[in-house]
């Protein structure tokens, strides 16, 4: 009897859901930073254990909101939350009950989903005090199950995908057994972009960059072109960006394209040039783009 269901993978920014949803599907869909509110739509990577088809909805981090982007990002979490066949509730073990933490906790008491909770960077943490934060919330939270893990260096994650493939419905699988995210080549693409500027940048530019795919196009030799578009907000941005005579844009992409190459599984031609915009998170295009429903 095979097994398929949507898992919601909800947290705090920075718990370490993206870098646990690659663990589980056992390759990257989703980018990791250490940089919070990484992510930043719903992006569904797909784990296959035993007979079960495990659909994992990486969503952005709950925080509090600030701007409309930020309310697009939550709403986002939520929404995948309530759509989903059980919920997946990420802790950073190791920041413990910070504000967001809280907000999530009183937003799930009144939960209509089974509930795994899962304390994760639990290396980072020493047990005493992991154990009582773990009795303290189950205490509040009465989750289903319980796991204690370390996504980033592997630690318990096949205990929590066999769990997972046990808790989803019976059912035929809902994708092709070859798929690993529903996200399109174009949006992963635009992704691991963003993902170069925010590891190489998060101490200069935080957030406030965005990724815009203007061509892609696919070569007679196999090869694929891309042309994309940096957005930011600032002059001063833009050049953090470039850099010294174009040396930091020159990194970002030699970064991108090798990953996007990998993605693809075939050369690709990444050309990037940076633009400013102070209101590109007004932008209703770009939302679509990047998966988001616009927020009023």
């Amino acid at each position: 009897m095979t097994r398929a269901g949507f898992v919601a993978v909800i947290g705090a920014p920075n718990a370490g859901k993206s870098t646990l949803v690659n663990a589980l599907v056992g390759q990257k869909v989703a980018i990791v930073s250490p940089k919070a509110q990484t992510t930043r739509a719903r992006l569904m990577g797909i784990a296959i254990e035993g007979e079960a088809q495990v659909l994992l909805v990486d969503t952005p981090g709950i925080f509090e909101p600030k701007r409309r982007l930020d309310r697009a990002m939550v709403a986002a979490a939520w929404s995948g939350a309530g759509d989903a066949d059980l919920i997946l509730l990420v802790i950073d073990a190791d920041a413990g009950l910070t504000r967001e933490v809280e907000r999530i906790i009183a937003n799930l008491s009144e939960r209509g989903h089974p509930l795994l909770l899962v304390l994760n960077k639990i290396d980072l943490i020493r047990k005493d005090s992991l154990l009582a934060l773990s009795l303290d919330l189950s205490a509040r939270l009465n989750p289903d199950l319980v796991f204690m893990i370390s996504a980033a260096n592997g630690d318990g994650v096949a205990d929590v995908k066999q769990a997972l493939a046990a808790a989803v419905p019976e059912g035929p699988w809902l994708y092709p057994e070859d798929e690993v995210s529903d996200a399109t080549d174009r949006m992963i693409a635009a992704e691991l972009t963003r993902e170069q500027i925010v590891n190489q940048l998060y101490q200069e530019l935080p957030y406030a960059a965005a990724i815009e795919t203007e061509t892609w196009a696919d070569r007679p030799d196999g090869s694929t072109e891309i042309r994309q578009q940096i957005l930011v907000e600032r002059d001063s941005q833009k050049a953090i960006v470039i850099g010294k005579g174009g040396s930091r844009l020159k990194r970002i992409g030699q970064g991108a394209r090798e990953a996007i190459a990998e993605h693809l599984g075939r050369p690709v031609h990444l050309f990037l040039h940076v633009k400013v915009n102070p209101k590109w998170d007004e932008d209703r295009g770009l939302y679509k783009e990047i998966g988001l429903e616009w927020a009023d």
